[in-house]
């Protein structure tokens, strides 16, 4: 009778341990990231009995239960919903992996799916809620070893001299002098200096032909020839590079090209000619840090360029089984399990949304059902307690009486 007792009241710890795991899923409804779990159940060991009513097992033997043991928590892997937060650095997985994290004292690695980010002070990228590194892989290494990603040096996109400049428009071919004003040069510390182009036609002694003169203000800097066949430019005479030396500064070597977007066609003394684009730019400070779907740091500055930079680190292993919670959202390698290390969009491995974070994977509903069924459990166990116990007191009764 007493061994019903022991039955009973290992029901009532087995379904006591799987509220607390139904519980702590519903009361992490909302954290990003988190995969919930449920307990597993088993019968425990069974004992040889002489009495009658047992179980006969094989020849004439009988087995009796003694109830109820748990087993591990298993972890639901399955996607939580993606919610938009305007964060370009709060990032989402789109298939499998796990952002690789890496703590800060004694660098031992963790994972996790709750994608949301910052820089620190010394320009590291770590989580918002550990403070841990986001590793991944150095600009154009992506198979090489893991490293912190960090906008060391990248905070000032340096200025870059001018090297082409592209003309556009019509240059009437019934014209003979025409200038293009106002010409910008960049040099190679981001000072800017304006030029201008004159062309003169030659048609008196080489049809299509035109002179271009290059002035830094009334002083002639280089000059070349230019030819037309029909209304574009000729493939071998097309284009004009000269070396421009600006005040008190280093010469750089600049190329005006005509080959495109470039005609001549008879339009009085009218032109259109003007410059296109020019490839220099100043120097510009870091305004805006997002990933793309690869993965990779996406860079913009205030001078109008972009580049790209480290590429995040996506880790996924043979089997999640090997995984466990270690708290704030992150997973921990048991045992021998290896990570296999990845970036996005490769093969097996999900990629990245930005200004997205994963949500919690709990089903409400079923952790509600699940509830039902560890309640009646735990009402069933708690009756055979009180029967069993009904019983004895029968047996003290009868003892006393006699």
């Amino acid at each position: 009778m007493f061994d019903t007792i022991f039955i009973g009241m290992s029901g009532l710890q087995g379904y006591s341990q799987g509220l607390k795991v139904i519980s702590n899923n519903v009361t992490n409804l909302n954290t990003p990231g988190f995969k919930s779990s449920s307990l597993q159940f088993t019968d425990a060991f069974y004992q040889q009995g002489g009495l009658s009513g047992g179980y006969t097992q094989g020849a004439g033997q009988q087995q009796y239960g003694t109830g109820l043991s748990t087993l591990a928590t298993q972890l639901n892997f399955k996607a939580g919903e993606t919610r938009t937060t305007g964060n370009a650095l709060d990032l989402a997985i789109s298939g499998d992996g796990l952002f690789v994290l890496q703590d800060k004292e004694t660098d031992k690695q963790s994972f996790t799916r709750a994608g949301q980010f910052e820089f620190d002070k010394d320009g590291a990228l770590v989580t918002t809620t550990s403070g841990k590194y986001v590793m991944g892989h150095a600009s154009g290494n992506n198979s090489g070893d893991l490293s912190r990603i960090t906008l060391s040096d990248l905070r000032i996109n340096a200025a870059h001299a001018t090297s082409l400049v592209s003309l556009t428009g019509n240059l009437s071919s019934t014209a003979t002098d025409f200038d293009v004003s106002n010409v910008k040069l960049i040099d190679a510390v981001g000072g800017e200096h304006a030029v201008r182009l004159n062309f003169r036609s030659r048609s008196s002694s080489q049809a299509g032909g035109w002179t271009v003169t290059v002035f830094d203000g009334e002083t002639s800097v280089a000059s070349g020839d230019i030819l037309f066949t029909g209304s574009g430019p000729d493939p071998a005479h097309n284009s004009l590079s000269f070396s421009y030396t600006p005040a008190g500064g280093t010469a750089f070597d600049v190329k005006l090209d005509l080959s495109k977007g470039v005609t001549s066609f008879a339009a009085g003394s009218t032109s259109t000619l003007a410059v296109g684009s020019q490839d220099g730019y100043v120097a510009g400070t870091l305004s805006d840090v997002t990933f793309d779907a690869d993965g990779k740091l996406a860079l913009s500055y205030t001078n109008g360029q972009k580049t790209k930079g480290a590429s995040l680190a996506l880790a996924t292993f043979e089997s999640n089984l090997g995984l466990e919670q270690a708290g704030g959202g992150e997973l921990v390698a048991t045992g021998a399990q290896k990570a296999r290390i990845g970036t996005p969009g490769e093969q097996g491995v999900g990629s990245i949304q930005s200004g997205q974070v994963e949500l919690s994977n709990v089903d409400l509903s079923a952790e509600f059902s699940d509830l039902i069924i560890m309640q009646r459990g735990y009402q069933a166990s708690s009756h055979m307690i009180s029967t069993a116990n009904d019983m004895i007191q029968e047996l003290f009764d009868l003892k006393g009486h006699r």
